[in-house]
């Protein structure tokens, strides 16, 4: 099996360590707009599997010229080249899989090429990371187990494990992906009927084993696909977990219009969008470092089965991977499309198409490969 990851960043460089170390995987090029950063991750890595490669995912040939070589395709660049990497996996006849995007619909456009694919004999599944993706495949492996369901709940979170003032946050992935996740609205099935409702908003306590109280809010993004392939549900809602008082700190910053991305104001003459100036003050206070990260999930499936009322529920919490110095996020993140590009590549997923990874991925398979790389999935 030969796979082509795109993006030499933190996903794509643990994509490519989990890859390298699968005995069915025979080769793995490692591809980005610049090289020297790819030759580095490649020399780190150490490995005689890894090739590092110069792609421009924005030009055309040198991007199908790249994809054409390999059997796989991971796509860890940002969600924004999903769509172009889709369309390329089709015309040129290869797998792919990416780490998801469903702000501003990227996800239903890799979706809209399911005839495609299917004539092209290839098989895409987008929306696998954590969430979007773990959460999918836990929740479509929990409804299997059911003879019908009714609710879906959702709580994920990367949050650090030593929390410090004012935020009580360390950014995981782009915190131009959590102020999307924050500002724009959440869906959510309440009562049998889709709808939108504010993210940051109906914030509730939980606790997890050894961490809590925790607050859990709405925010956008989370639910996915889960409301087209579960269109009858009474309820489904994802929310994601910080520590106490985040969510009333951020919603007064979206409040003050400091998140938007259509918004100027007049300062001295020049027009400023106060979300750049924004994102620039809390790059330094919210970066992550060398800090202790830890993801904490909980999926909650309830449905019918045998007549009873039933609720599968699927925890997990996965802390940083000190030996490696890689962060939590980043183990359940690239671990998850590591495995599921290797189920396509081994036959594991024959199904072609695009597909969701509730729909197609084995979710038994799914977690005893992740409690093989360390991340480990209870089920309940």
């Amino acid at each position: 099996m030969k796979v082509l990851v795109l993006g030499s960043g933190l996903m794509g460089k643990e994509a490519a360590r989990d890859l390298v170390q699968s005995s069915g995987v025979d080769r793995v090029t490692l591809a980005d707009l610049d090289f020297e950063r790819a030759a580095s991750v490649c020399q780190s890595l150490t490995s005689e599997k890894l090739t590092p490669m110069r792609v421009d995912a924005s030009d055309d040939i040198m991007l199908s010229e790249a994809m054409s070589k390999h059997d796989v395709v991971i796509n860890a660049l940002f969600y924004t080249f999903n769509e172009t990497v889709a369309k390329k996996a089709v015309e040129v006849g290869v797998h792919s899989v990416d780490l998801g995007g469903h702000i501003g619909h990227a996800t239903d456009r890799v979706l809209e090429l399911h005839d495609a694919a299917y004539k092209a004999g290839v098989t895409l599944i987008p929306d696998l990371g954590v969430a979007p993706g773990m959460i999918n495949i836990l929740s479509g492996y929990g409804v299997s187990q059911l003879s019908s369901v009714e609710e879906i709940r959702l709580y994920v979170g990367g949050i650090p494990v030593r929390p410090e003032p004012p935020l009580e946050y360390n950014h995981v992935f782009s915190m131009e992906g959590v102020f999307d996740h924050y500002t724009d609205p959440s869906l959510i099935i309440r009562n049998w009927i889709k709808q939108e409702i504010p993210s940051l908003s109906e914030v509730e306590t939980l606790h997890f084993e050894r961490f809590g109280p925790l607050e859990a809010f709405h925010t956008a993004g989370g639910t996915s696909t889960l409301s087209y392939s579960y269109p009858h549900l009474k309820t489904l809602e994802y929310k994601t977990i910080r520590y106490p008082g985040h969510a009333e700190k951020f919603k007064l910053l979206v409040d003050l219009n400091l998140t938007r991305t259509d918004y100027e104001v007049d300062v001295r003459g020049k027009r400023v969008n106060p979300r750049e100036v924004m994102l620039k003050v809390l790059e330094p206070i919210v970066d992550l470092g060398e800090k202790d990260d830890v993801v904490l999930l909980r999926v909650e499936v309830s449905g019918k089965k045998d007549g009873a009322y039933k609720t599968n529920t699927y925890e997990m919490t996965t802390f940083k991977d000190q030996e490696h110095n890689v962060t939590a996020m980043a183990r359940a993140t690239a671990n998850t499309i590591s495995v599921v590009a290797q189920m396509i590549g081994d036959g594991r997923i024959g199904t072609r198409g695009v597909y969701p990874p509730e729909q197609i991925v084995p979710g038994d398979l799914y977690m005893e490969e992740m409690a093989k790389r360390g991340v480990v999935i209870e089920e309940r």
